[in-house]
């Protein structure tokens, strides 16, 4: 079978094996000799033990890679994947994972996955029983759910999230992979059923019935941590993100947060804007991310999932000092990104941008090559025009 990019509304649709296993073997390589100067070697003792809600792409893939071949840690990943067949390919998730867990054991380390909807009761009972087999407890729970759907496991009720603004209709410049010319895109506002949805799918309900199960089951190490990541952005992305259904959601994590550190450490990671295959399909965030990439990509501070993740673990939750924080208690990853001067340079360029014209002062290739990237798409070397079998990585 020969693979090939298929990309449907910023959507996927394929993933390439081959491509899959460079993607997650760049980033152990990299792990293994962080690039000083912005990132320090690891100096202070890290979780042997660590459990990721999501880890097999974008942040959460991340988490798993920089805790093992960074920290030496054992790793329990969940997710919800699509398995290859003889004419289909599998989500990228899976191959990851399958290429992580290679590597992992290669090196002498624990690593387990549970497929399955990380929603459910039965995928964490699942998931707590493997922990008590064969970690014992946990000591850092890194949850990164990204879903479109969930379905309450106490109620049966399924609820449905949705990228739109709250009280009115939002237009604002936008592109779209592959395309650089400036379009204008209006998205209509959410109704109070759609707000209060995402919340029940994006915000923190699941993360605490999580760590409440582990507590209750004692699975929880005496020097347990847990983080969960979210955005804040600049003001041109606030109706359709801070302000609109996602960012309900996301303050809805931040307020989890506190509640869950009557538990344990409990913290929320402001992280910086990413091509992620959650973040692609938002509105307006492709051009904002053109021109962030391009003067982040200037100043030498330009990052990717992996490099925000060693920071995250070598600068704050585990840098031997107590975890910086601002004022509402968020570990601040997005420093670089919404540094002053970054952000005015970046908004001197959205000023220069007119519909219908091609991109100005942006990297939309880099964003373009990114996202391909995390599909297993556009590295050098690989023979994408081969007959392969989509079931071996």
């Amino acid at each position: 079978m020969v693979i090939t990019r298929k990309v449907l509304r910023n959507v996927s649709l394929t993933a390439h094996p081959l491509g899959c296993r460079r993607h997650v073997e760049d980033q152990i390589a990299w792990v293994r000799n962080p690039k000083e100067p912005n990132y320090s070697p690891i100096t202070a003792k890290m979780p042997a033990r660590v459990l990721v809600i999501g880890g097999s792409t974008g942040y959460g893939l991340s988490s798993r890679i920089v805790a093992a071949f960074g920290g030496g840690a054992d790793t329990i990943n969940v997710s919800f994947e699509r398995e290859p067949g003889e004419r289909k390919t599998a989500t990228p998730g899976w191959y990851n994972t399958k290429v992580f867990e290679e590597h992992a054991r290669k090196n002498g380390l624990k690593a387990f996955s549970v497929f399955g909807d990380a929603f459910s009761g039965e995928v964490k009972e699942k998931t707590a029983n493997l922990i008590e087999e064969q970690f014992g407890q946990v000591d850092l729970i890194v949850y990164s759910v990204a879903s479109p759907v969930r379905t309450d496991p106490a109620t049966g009720a399924t609820y449905r999230s949705v990228l739109k603004p709250i009280g009115k209709p939002f237009t604002a410049l936008s592109v779209n992979l592959g395309d650089p010319t400036v379009t204008k895109e209006t998205i209509e506002s959410a109704t109070k059923e759609q707000t209060e949805e995402t919340i029940k799918v994006m915000g923190g309900e699941d993360w605490r019935l999580w760590i409440d199960l582990l507590g209750k089951r004692q699975l929880l190490s005496a020097e347990a941590a847990t983080v969960a990541f979210s955005y804040i952005g600049p003001e041109v992305t606030y109706p359709v993100y801070r302000e609109g259904t996602i960012g309900k959601a996301k303050k809805d994590l931040e307020r989890t947060a506190k509640v869950l550190s009557g538990t344990l450490k409990a913290y929320v990671s402001v992280n910086k804007a990413l091509m992620t295959r959650a973040s692609a399909v938002i509105p307006v965030v492709p051009l904002y991310m053109a021109l962030l990439y391009e003067v982040m990509s200037e100043r030498g501070v330009h990052e990717q999932c992996t490099e925000q993740i060693w920071r995250l673990f070598t600068t704050r939750l585990y840098a031997g000092i107590p975890v910086p924080t601002d004022e509402e208690g968020r570990i601040r990853l997005d420093d670089w990104e919404m540094d002053p001067e970054i952000q005015k340079e970046v908004q001197k360029r959205w000023k220069l941008q007119r519909e219908g014209k091609p991109l100005k002062g942006g990297n939309l290739t880099l964003v373009q090559r990114e996202y391909d990237n995390i599909h297993g798409f556009g590295y050098d070397g690989i023979d994408y025009e081969a007959d392969i079998d989509p079931r071996e990585i």
